[in-house]
């Protein structure tokens, strides 16, 4: 049987799959490579072999510094970095309470259990968290109560209405809060219970990212916990047409106490 006189033999072979327009278009894109914003091609004229460690042959790694114009401010003072701080915190839909010192954050921490009717709150055993708790009017749970059984221990924070804490550092930059299990035990009592309460003292307020990791593997002497978690505000989703819902996956509030 012969083919229609207007379909050309040629008209009916197939054309290429997405795959393999997919792949031509990253062959493409690598013929050019494009190094990072914080790294520089070496110029054929200079010296032609970068220093050990650096890894990308042909790039030098430039300074931090080069770096800050992408980066958000984090400020240079202890002053600007709390300012930033919370800031941001606030831009987050956290909620910043700044007192002057431990009697403060304690009536404040009684204040809030008594008004917002919690029956139950869970928390991680800490210098900063101990004192808080002397008179709180509900129920407590100690998450690293020795003996506790993790299935336990979950049923229990999921009766909590809020989960208490201390923190490893806050981060000016981002508005984020370095939490670790060595300052809340698991991730579950920052995510289980509806309300996440951090108390931190001006002092632990970096400027980056990095500088909150620094500090933890300082104050660990290198021995870094098991677990370290950035906390970003309140847990959030905008999955569904784009509407910002919060306490999808974690707490719908999140309270910082800045004691001091």
């Amino acid at each position: 049987m012969s083919a229609p006189a207007n379909l050309s033999p040629r008209s009916s072979r197939p054309g290429p799959s997405a795959r393999d327009t997919i792949l031509a278009r990253v062959r493409e894109a690598l013929r050019i490579p494009a190094p990072p914003p914080h790294l520089k091609s070496l110029a054929a004229e200079e010296a032609a072999v970068p220093a050990a460690g650096q890894g990308h042959s042909g790039l030098s790694i430039l300074p931090l510094e080069v770096a800050r114009p992408w980066l958000p401010d984090g400020g240079d003072t202890p002053e600007e970095r709390r300012a930033i701080l919370v800031t941001n915190l606030e831009k987050l839909r956290a909620i910043v309470h700044q007192v002057p010192d431990l009697t403060a954050a304690t009536e404040l921490v009684f204040t809030l259990a008594r008004e917002r009717d919690w029956q139950r709150v869970a928390y991680h055993g800490h210098e900063k968290v101990d004192p808080l708790l002397a008179g709180i009017p509900c129920a407590t749970h100690r998450v690293d109560a020795p003996g506790v059984h993790p299935a336990s221990a979950k049923s229990a924070l999921e009766a909590c209405d809020a989960g208490i804490s201390a923190c490893e550092a806050l981060v000016a930059q981002t508005g984020s809060i370095l939490v670790s299990s060595a300052t809340c035990g698991g991730r579950g009592l920052s995510i289980v219970p509806h309300v996440h309460l951090v108390v931190a003292t001006p002092d632990q307020i970096v400027s980056t990212l990095g500088d909150a990791l620094h500090e933890a593997q300082q104050r660990h002497a290198g021995r870094m916990p098991s677990m370290l978690s950035f906390i970003t505000g309140p847990s959030r989703t905008g999955d569904i047409e784009r509407i910002l819902v919060l306490g999808a996956h974690g707490p719908k509030e999140l309270i910082v106490i800045l004691v001091g």
